[in-house]
């Protein structure tokens, strides 16, 4: 099954909550590769790809994110699939 990719962009207070470090533990769990970033004006970006099932499982997450986090909205945007071989936090 060829691997598929999105790009979303969380708001609300998701920066200072350990929303890279979780998604990305939770995106090795899933097969997900791609990468976290933390935004200057306060979102959070998360290019993931992988399979369609593993999407939807991060798109889900990214709705809620760690206890901490209070999560106000998900942008989910089709992205084109590219080489990446694990899921990394980026600053």
């Amino acid at each position: 099954m060829p691997a598929v990719a999105k790009l979303f962009k969380i708001t609300g207070h998701v920066q200072g909550v350990f929303f890279r470090a979780n998604t990305r533990s939770r995106a090795r769990t899933w097969g997900v590769v791609g990468w976290i970033r933390n935004n200057p004006d306060g979102t959070v970006e998360v290019f993931a790809q992988g399979s369609e099932d593993s999407l939807k499982k991060m798109e889900e997450w990214c709705k809620t994110g760690p206890p901490a986090a209070v999560v106000e909205s998900v942008t989910a945007l089709d992205a084109k699939p590219a080489a990446y071989k694990e899921f990394e936090a980026v600053q």
